[in-house]
């Protein structure tokens, strides 16, 4: 099977999602008259959703999932993809700006940033810290600048795996290429953040991964 690193990393971030709400729901949705426990269903948002696979895979858990995205064609994208595969009560979307929106203080079980933090501020992270509820989870996939000599060592490692996701793009023969959200090349280098992480985070850990990408983990205890 060609291998697909958007769901290798999905599934990275799934095995860091707090214990609650790790169920898979039904596609169809939730069956008439079932009454949902008070603690059962919990608050997920997603930033910079794009078309919404992220989001999907929460709301299939059995979150409750606000998705945003700066983005009205991709927003637009990720609701026509969520009519025709609906799950559960199925994602939230919304066209917003994160850095701009009010955000509910202490209420979301997880928060989630996939390759969408170098977009903004890094001190964004304050904010999603505060509307954390006691016990949630951040998790950012984050992009860096590869600037120190141990990222040049890893520049053929990280070359080879792109090409085997180039392959495995292509073997997958999809009719369309999925729709391709604004990049902006990401200017912190993964010291940069490990500094700035612990200043604004006390207790997170980024751990680096290939493509030049780290994952960091913060746990409101």
């Amino acid at each position: 099977m060609p291998f697909d690193h958007n769901d290798h990393y999905h599934r990275l971030l799934l095995r860091h999602l707090p214990n609650e709400g790790h169920r898979e729901v039904r596609k169809e949705g939730r069956k008439k008259g079932h009454k949902e426990g008070r603690n059962e269903v919990r608050a997920a948002l997603d930033i910079g959703c794009g078309t919404g696979r992220f989001a999907r895979r929460l709301a299939a858990r059995g979150y409750e999932v606000d998705a945003l995205d700066p983005s009205a064609e991709v927003i637009a994208e990720a609701e026509a993809i969520g009519e025709a595969e609906p799950i559960g009560g199925g994602p939230r979307y919304r066209r917003a700006d994160v850095t701009a929106t009010d955000l509910p203080e202490g209420h979301y079980a997880v928060i989630t940033c996939l390759a969408s933090l170098h977009h903004m501020p890094f001190a964004t992270v304050t904010r999603l810290r505060a509307a954390l509820a006691p016990g949630g989870a951040l998790l950012v996939l984050g992009c860096y600048a590869g600037r120190t000599r141990r990222d040049l060592v890893a520049v053929p490692a990280n070359a080879a795996a792109r090409a085997v996701v180039h392959v495995s793009d292509r073997l997958r023969g999809a009719a369309r290429p999925p729709l391709q959200p604004p990049v902006r090349q990401p200017d912190m280098s993964l010291t940069d953040i490990r500094t700035e992480a612990a200043r604004l985070l006390p207790g997170s850990e980024v751990r680096q991964l290939l493509f030049w990408r780290y994952l960091l983990t913060y746990n409101n205890a």
